[in-house]
């Protein structure tokens, strides 16, 4: 998908590297959660959307 709405706050794992270069951001808003690899973030890089459900879902089986 095309790069995220400029307007989101995004949130650095807490797992990401100290160097930056393997770093996972999220952004949530009303409708979906937003996960992006931050190296592409400057470029508006692709950005996977998924629902609320589907993210707590993932959350649980890491």
């Amino acid at each position: 998908m095309p790069g995220a709405d400029a307007s989101l706050c995004w949130l650095k794992s807490s797992y990401s590297s100290e160097e930056g270069g393997e770093c996972v951001e999220v952004a949530f808003d009303a409708v979906a959660v937003h996960v992006r690899d931050s190296k592409q973030a400057l470029e508006r890089g692709p950005v996977l959307r998924v629902g609320p459900a589907a993210w707590s879902a993932l959350l649980e089986a890491m």
